[in-house]
């Protein structure tokens, strides 16, 4: 008689591992590999990816320091010291290579190709404040995932009792042909996604994220999703937008749920407009769940109000990513430079100099106080206060990174800093 195999051992002993400080080993590079590392390096773990190449989302977190990469194939010796080791390569004689090496060293094992021959599992997981709830379902992710949302639902105190029917268990139900949610993620903290967007999440089939979308969320997703990382689709801006169109039409004809997840807000600097004009022509119906924008949630959390009584009764949203002397900047900055209230920059990190001192010539004094926050509502924010004559050298001088939120204007100093 065939059939699935079942792990031997009893049940699995339920833990909660505080891996502060601790060596972790992540072994691939891939799609699974960027699902696991946001919630390891969440429990602040001395993570070491081994892999001869990383997605970009990866190589985002190598080259922020938050963890280690070595840019080669795994060996033994590199679990020595290790705590536990997530391999996520789908090469099962890799594979069981690094089991074999665990086992020598009582390391725990988490294998993404095959969890019978694994010795520790990844539950479902879901995030409430403080409060960590994970599932493990007995070998079956689709039924952990079912409990954890049901868990979720009652964390966020949604109305209504939960329901027990077998047929929403097995999974959402789509309408024919498919469809498309443009989903706003909201600004790097993974709590701040609207509860609607949530929902969306855990409905999906298909899952195509930016860049900055929070990586604890992709931690969440369902087993079977498929998680397209948009930025690895290799073409130029122009046609790596016209491939990202493709792909959620296409998935959507195919009948598939695709939710499209991009960081803050889809229609603000988000090409959430052309994304939804492609699915028009193709007749694929989209919902659009708006996000927490950055514009207005990094500045706050960093203790700056963009509008404030008798300071600011006005703040403009403008991106920097094109230079104020380039032909293809729509901005006029000289009317900017003469506005009295809160101008908030996005995108603006490399033309910062540029962008001041054309500000400073159109009127604007150079005293006025102005702010930079970098990786804003997340657990690398970093802030630097200055004024809009000093702000591009005293950034330069602090080494200060993409992405990052630049404000202008009296409200940098209304509130005491935080």
């Amino acid at each position: 008689m065939s059939g699935r195999v079942e792990p031997s051992g009893g049940n699995p002993y339920p833990l909660g591992l505080r891996l502060r400080g601790r060596r972790v080993v992540v072994v691939g590079g891939g799609t699974v590999a960027t699902r696991r590392v946001p919630a390891l390096l969440d429990a602040d773990a001395d993570v070491l990816l081994v892999a001869p190449e990383l997605t970009p989302a990866l190589r985002a977190h190598v080259d922020a320091g938050r963890l280690r990469w070595e840019a080669r194939r795994f060996v033994p010796s590199d679990l020595d010291g290790a705590w536990l080791v997530q391999v996520a390569v789908d090469d099962r004689r890799a594979a069981a290579a690094v089991s074999a090496a665990a086992d020598e060293r009582r390391v725990f094992c988490v294998r993404a190709d095959d969890r019978d021959a694994a010795t520790a599992w990844t539950p479902a997981v879901t995030r409430h404040g403080p409060v960590t709830v994970a599932v493990l379902g007995g070998g079956d992710p689709r039924r952990a995932m079912s409990v954890r949302d049901a868990v979720r639902a009652l964390l966020e105190a949604r109305p209504g009792p939960l329901s027990t029917d077998p047929a929403e268990e097995a999974g959402p139900v789509h309408a024919p042909g498919g469809r498309v949610a443009l989903v706003g993620a909201g600004p790097g903290d993974p709590e701040l996604i609207t509860v609607k967007g949530l929902r969306m999440l855990t409905e999906a089939d298909v899952v195509v994220a930016d860049r900055l979308v929070p990586g604890l969320l992709l931690d969440e997703l369902r087993a079977d999703v498929e998680l397209v990382d948009a930025s690895k689709i290799p073409y130029g801006p122009a046609r790596t937008q016209e491939e990202i169109n493709r792909i959620i039409v296409d998935r959507a004809r195919a009948g598939r749920f695709v939710v499209r997840l991009k960081g803050g807000d889809p229609y603000v600097f988000g090409r959430g407009g052309e994304e939804l004009l492609a699915c028009a022509e193709a007749g694929v119906p989209v919902t659009v769940v708006p996000g927490v924008t950055s514009a207005v949630a990094v500045p706050a959390v960093a203790g700056i109000p963009v509008t404030h009584r008798a300071v600011a009764h006005e703040f403009t949203v403008v991106s920097g990513h094109v230079a104020p002397d380039s032909p293809a900047s729509l901005v006029r900055w000289d009317a900017l430079a003469a506005l009295r209230g809160t101008l908030v920059i996005l995108m603006g990190l490399k033309n910062l100099a540029a962008i001041t001192a054309t500000l400073v010539a159109h009127g604007r004094p150079e005293g006025t106080p102005a702010a930079v926050v970098q990786e804003g509502t997340t657990g690398g924010q970093r802030v630097l206060r200055s004024t809009l004559g000093r702000v591009a050298a005293d950034v330069a001088a602090a080494h200060l990174r993409p992405p990052a939120i630049v404000v202008v204007g009296e409200v940098v100093t209304t509130l005491p800093p935080g």
